[in-house]
């Protein structure tokens, strides 16, 4: 009998205090917000659904299979790194059955694009993805808009 397997995904980013603008979160750009620090473009949303995947399969963790002493993961798009998540998932011989991700911070506001977002972390997983997205009224390093972070959990069988 095949019984299915949980992960738990983390991903925490601070945002850039340079100026630099460009924040990518769950696959969508949002030009004119601050972007994030980070080795690839910091996506908290598909990274902790990567993490996630990882962590379900029993393949360790994102930096243990996309370490920023690779350069080929150099300023990568976070949906490019969920793809070849999952592909290294099945390839262990998994399939996704489903990701649920939460974003916590203050900006940007998910609510309106929430729709267009699960569609592009779909399609980048091959499984379906749901989003959620939190404030922390105001505590702690995401409520003093110094970043943002994604939880995300996934089921494998």
């Amino acid at each position: 009998m095949k019984l299915p397997r949980t992960g738990i995904g983390v991903d925490i980013h601070a945002f850039a205090t340079d100026g630099r603008t460009g924040l990518f979160v769950a696959g969508l750009s949002f030009p004119d917000e601050p972007a994030l620090e980070g080795h690839s473009d910091g996506d908290v949303a598909a990274h902790a659904a990567a993490d996630a995947l990882f962590s379900a399969a029993g393949l360790g963790d994102l930096g243990q299979q996309f370490g920023t002493s690779d350069p080929r993961w150099a300023g990568a798009a976070g949906v490019r790194l969920l793809a070849e998540a999952a592909a290294r998932v099945r390839a262990a011989g998994f399939e996704i059955g489903n990701i649920a991700v939460q974003v916590i911070g203050n900006r940007p506001r998910l609510g309106p694009v929430r729709g267009e977002a699960e569609r592009v972390l779909s399609d980048a997983a091959g499984a379906s993805v749901t989003l959620s997205a939190t404030t922390t009224d105001g505590l702690g390093f995401a409520g003093r808009d110094e970043g943002l972070a994604a939880i995300a959990t996934a089921l494998v069988v």
